[in-house]
């Protein structure tokens, strides 16, 4: 459920945000009162999703490291601050260990974990001489549970849990909490032609809830990292698994 208001003032800038959970996301942080600016690479997408919304869209190509800290800068800019960063972003393909090739690996790791790393370090600085901010990104059930035919998948997300520890750790101090959020089978777009009704009934099955996750169950989560409700959680990383993964 929406909380109106509870986010009043804050300035959030949502990586991936133009569709899927990130944007998702972007419109719950909206609906509950900050200023969003998303970030993609699907400029029409993510134009028609910020301009839905209210919110401002900046294109980026989140594997040019130096592109992201120019935009990142650039948003903010727009936003005259940041309070929130919500990393969203992420690729995904279905490849089995002896086809995966070291290119799909890099491409991989420098969208889904070293993105994670440049936005993080470039909207710190601001954080910090602000007195606080709030970090949020996507890991996934795979950081935990692994999985077959996605192994650059699930280490990328196993090191976005570690660096979100890495960043509770030597960021707390400047009261920024970061947190990832592991998401279980969640219906977006993404991976969309990967599976079929037969996979969508039997990964059901596999949450004692009997459904998957919708964009939303990821959503209500991170607004209340990103708010004063969730001060004093950080270094966590949060199932939203329909109960899948309880680890």
């Amino acid at each position: 459920m929406t909380i109106p208001h509870r986010l009043h003032g804050s300035k959030a800038i949502v990586t991936g945000g133009a569709r899927g959970i990130g944007a998702a996301i972007a419109r719950r942080l909206v609906d509950e009162g900050a200023e969003v600016v998303i970030l993609d690479l699907l400029a029409d997408t993510g134009d028609a999703c910020a301009a839905s919304i209210g919110g401002t869209f900046l294109p980026v190509d989140l594997a040019d490291p130096a592109q992201t800290r120019t935009v990142i800068a650039d948003a903010i800019a727009a936003l005259g601050g940041v309070d929130v960063l919500v990393n969203s972003a992420g690729v995904f393909r279905l490849v089995s260990l002896l086809d995966l090739e070291v290119e799909e690996w890099d491409r991989v790791m420098d969208i889904n974990a070293r993105a994670m790393l440049v936005t993080m370090q470039s909207v710190a600085p601001t954080m910090i001489a602000a007195g606080g901010g709030r970090i949020i990104n996507l890991a996934s059930m795979a950081a935990k549970a692994g999985g077959a035919n996605e192994a650059h998948y699930a280490a990328s997300k196993a090191a976005v849990v570690a660096l979100t520890r890495a960043a509770a750790i030597e960021w707390g101090p400047h009261n920024i909490t970061a947190n990832a959020i592991c998401p279980g089978y969640v219906l977006t777009e993404m991976g969309a032609a990967t599976r079929t009704p037969e996979q969508i009934a039997a990964w059901s099955a596999k949450s004692p809830l009997g459904r998957l996750g919708h964009p939303d169950d990821v959503s209500g989560l991170a607004a209340y990292l990103a708010s004063a409700d969730g001060s004093y959680v950080t270094g966590q990383a949060l199932n939203v698994t329909g109960g899948m993964v309880m680890h």
